[in-house]
């Protein structure tokens, strides 16, 4: 008997930048069992060289440019579902937004199964076109496509009450990692790490990795700072990412006379080794649907302080791995991070309790798993309605 042929999957996302989004699907792809599905990834526009896509090819599968200028231009629909003929895909998956209308139609037109994984609380700006492209966004969503991914419950809800994309469609799957890759183990040099940014081995290192914009609340831990030194005066605040944000950041830090306690590594490819020589990690984020990080954070055995919001009481539950505050408060951030400072016994269950959510809840292995699930149930809907 002769071996199926895998299904021909694209993955269409708008670019392949160095965001959060881009980046989980390098992971999903890595763990994609090729005997059943066949990848293909296709991008609208470049942003910053689209680096990711180097990563993508490593693995064997081949990216492709449909450029489009933008939401507006339908004559790429066209394009597009030639390009779905031309490699005989039988399943579109989209991510980001601009792919959400045109993939969905070419899907449509075809009458292949199409499924969009939403990442973000799209609130629109007070503008007339950006409140019409949430509405075009919404109603692909709720017409074009099968099955709607929710990286959280919360952001599902959100789709659910703001786009009415009907409860049916909606399949809440949290972003994996490869839970192994974070683990803190012995290959970590944790002297030589510290020295590359001149902090003492025993000093307490509290980090943040994060797109360095100002919705990531960076600017509240600064400001927090000076309080947490009155109690801690060994402490090092490490700030890992780059981003629109980063110079008022430093010039914040600088105002605080800050300078040598306040440390900015700028975007780094070692994250593993700083979470690993981190004694703990805060997110003081204002919004967020689900911060990767945090399970990042969670595998490498780190307890966390991070905001009540968003997604992010879905990772992290106040007294199993970490505390939970409210947003935009220094003196709440001051009093946990001294807390956890000064109580190392706490601050170690805390980190084995995150080590036990990666596992269960954010293991890059069994999301996959529930992933390629999905893609079965809609193929086999798709074949029994011919």
């Amino acid at each position: 008997m002769s071996k199926p042929h895998p299904e021909r999957v694209l993955f269409l996302i708008d670019s392949l930048g160095m965001g959060g989004a881009e980046r989980m699907l390098v992971n999903y792809l890595q763990h994609l069992d090729t005997n059943r599905y066949q990848p293909r990834v296709c991008v609208f526009w470049v942003r910053d060289g689209n680096p990711i896509a180097a990563e993508i090819e490593q693995l064997g599968i081949p990216v492709d440019l449909i450029p489009v200028s933008g939401i507006r231009d339908c004559k790429c629909v066209a394009s597009l579902v030639g390009y779905l003929r031309r490699h005989q895909i039988g399943l579109v998956h989209t991510q980001l937004e601009t792919v959400t209308v045109h993939g969905g139609i070419a899907a449509k037109i075809l009458g292949i199964p199409a499924i969009h994984t939403l990442h973000t609380f799209a609130y629109p700006n007070a503008t007339a076109r950006e409140i019409l492209r949430s509405k075009v966004t919404w109603f692909a969503l709720r017409n074009f496509h099968d099955q709607v991914i929710a990286v959280s419950a919360a952001v599902g809800e959100y789709a659910i009450a703001e786009g009415r994309v009907p409860r049916e469609k909606i399949t809440v799957l949290y972003n994996g990692i490869d839970t192994g890759y974070f683990r803190r183990g012995s290959d970590i040099d944790r002297a030589a790490v510290r020295k590359a940014f001149g902090i003492p081995l025993n000093a307490a290192l509290v980090v943040t990795v994060a797109v360095l914009r100002r919705e990531k609340g960076i600017q509240y831990l600064i400001e927090a700072w000076p309080k947490i030194l009155e109690s801690v005066p060994k402490a090092y605040y490490l700030i890992v990412g780059a981003g629109p944000y980063e110079d008022q950041l430093k010039s914040l830090a600088a105002t605080y006379q800050l300078t040598d306690r306040v440390l900015f590594a700028g975007a780094r490819s070692d994250i593993p080794a700083i979470l690993g020589s981190s004694d703990l990690f805060v997110l003081p984020t204002l919004d967020d649907v689900l911060p990767t990080v945090l399970a990042e954070a969670m595998a490498s055995g780190l307890p966390i302080i991070a905001s009540r919001v968003g997604g992010v009481p879905e990772m992290v539950e106040h007294g199993r791995n970490g505390l939970l505050i409210q947003p935009g408060d220094p003196a709440q951030l001051a009093a946990a991070c001294v807390r956890l400072l000064r109580a190392p016994d706490e601050a170690r269950r805390l980190g084995q309790g995150g080590l036990a959510v990666a596992e269960a809840r954010f293991n890059v292995r069994k999301q996959v798993q529930e992933l390629e699930n999905t893609y079965r149930a809609l193929l086999e809907r798709q074949r029994s309605s011919c």
